[in-house]
């Protein structure tokens, strides 16, 4: 018999951590192959941990709640070496005793949507950093010129929490010894200097009236993080503008059905909304790219990521890639399966990863227009309203005339670090353009 460890498996490119939310098998459970372990949870999407060999379980190292990195041991399978074909690994105490070491002492996470846009002085010359270090670092006021000057303990070199955490203690009671100071007195005054924390100080309010607390779930608690560090991160601005959809709205009004029967998939606007933001990034690539300091990446992929409403009224943001090489039934049915898939939490992380612009159909719910937050690191959102019907003006060979019109409003929130305004309005322009010259004969 031998000893197998199942380590949390790499759950995207930029995914470092997940939380625990629940064991599924506990010690002593005999299991087979591809059981289920356990359900983890990251700032993207929950999954779950199947088993990658059949036994009996030994021990599982982590408890519900704990936030575990990429490629940690988290449980204890005793198997057979032989028939299996697996190779068991073998195990050593002070392995166990490490990770329940490191776990034990409970540090507050923020997970960013970008590691890399935490820029205290200095560059970051490449050398890579956790979340969870890049979180403590803003939080104690650690900047990345401090970081670079690190001896990392961790695997080639890395810097860990331990590491950070030493560095803190050192840092708050080296200015204060003395040098004819006894040894204890250094550990009075262990507490880092108030003026090194970055971080706003809690507002109390006094709350009058009958009220309820309820506790955010963890989903809205990432949401929230996201929209504060994004508004921390990027200079927001939004332009408006209105467009006539006339021949849109009557080209999808008489063509949804047979597009239904043709395609199996229902016809809404927004694979419409997608392909003309897909032609205003051709022409505006600035919006489909991304900032990291000083440096501006355009990139080459035009993958548009779309807000996807919740049962839970919470928001996710599944990602269509290469949305340029699709045409409309191939992007009507991406949106729908990522839409139905995304309600039923049945999406992969890597479907939540690597998107270059964002749609938010705000006028799925009846609004006029809005002013959406960035997803980081992208550059720009755009929000479409309601379509009404409503009179307008026309200019006529005869004279002007008032005619009844289907019309909506783009509302496009930018980076104004290093999209201007004449940019940024110009591809809200663009993007309405497309929309008013639908042609009212397009074939599906």
């Amino acid at each position: 018999m031998a000893q197998y460890e199942v380590t949390l498996p790499k759950l995207g490119e930029s995914v470092m951590e997940a939380t625990l939310l629940r064991w599924l098998k506990q010690p002593g459970e005999e299991i087979t192959q591809d059981d289920t372990l356990a359900e983890i949870a990251t700032d993207k999407v929950d999954s779950e941990v199947p088993a990658p060999v059949g036994g009996r379980i030994i021990k599982l190292l982590f408890n519900q709640d704990d936030v575990i990195p990429v490629g940690q041991v988290i449980a204890l399978i005793e198997t057979s070496a032989a028939g299996n074909g697996y190779t068991a690994a073998a195990v050593s105490a002070p392995v166990i005793e490490t990770v329940e070491e490191e776990m034990t002492e409970s540090v507050p996470y923020t997970p960013t949507p970008v590691a890399a846009s935490y820029d205290e002085s200095g560059d970051n010359e490449g050398r890579f950093y956790s979340p969870l270090v890049l979180n403590i670092a803003r939080r104690e006021g650690v900047s990345i010129s401090e970081l670079e000057a690190m001896s990392g303990t961790g695997h080639a070199g890395r810097v860990t929490k331990n590491d950070i955490l030493e560095y803190i203690q050192q840092r708050s009671t080296a200015p204060k010894a003395a040098p004819a100071a006894p040894a204890a007195k250094p550990v009075e005054q262990a507490q880092p200097p108030i003026v090194s924390k970055p971080s706003s100080p809690q507002i109390q309010f006094t709350h009058h009236g009958e009220y309820e607390i309820v506790e955010m779930d963890r989903m809205r608690k990432l949401i929230a993080r996201n929209m504060v560090n994004s508004k921390q991160t990027s200079a927001h601005v939004t332009s408006f503008v209105e467009a006539d959809v006339t021949n849109l709205a009557l080209w999808r009004n008489r063509t949804k059905d047979e597009f239904k029967r043709k395609y199996k998939e229902p016809l809404t606007f927004t694979p419409v909304f997608l392909m003309a933001i897909v032609k205003a990034l051709r022409e505006f690539p600035a919006l489909n790219s991304s900032v990291e300091g000083d440096n501006i990446l355009l990139k080459k992929d035009i993958n548009i990521g779309v807000a996807v409403a919740l049962p839970t009224d919470n928001l996710i943001v599944p990602v269509i890639k290469h949305a340029d090489r699709l045409n409309l039934s191939g992007l009507a049915a991406s949106i729908n399966d990522l839409a139905n898939r995304a309600r039923n939490n049945k999406l992969r992380p890597d479907e939540l990863e690597g998107g270059t612009y964002t749609l938010s159909n705000v006028g799925s719910f009846g609004n006029l227009m809005g002013t959406p937050i960035i997803l980081q690191p992208q550059v720009g959102i755009l929000a479409t309203g309601v379509i009404r019907k409503i009179p307008a003006v026309l200019e006529t060979p005869t004279g002007d005339v008032i005619a009844i019109r289907h019309k909506m409003f783009l509302s496009h929130s930018y980076d104004h670090r290093i999209i201007d305004g004449s940019v940024g309005g110009r591809f809200a322009r663009r993007v309405a353009d497309f929309l008013e010259a639908w042609p009212i004969d397009t074939e599906i």
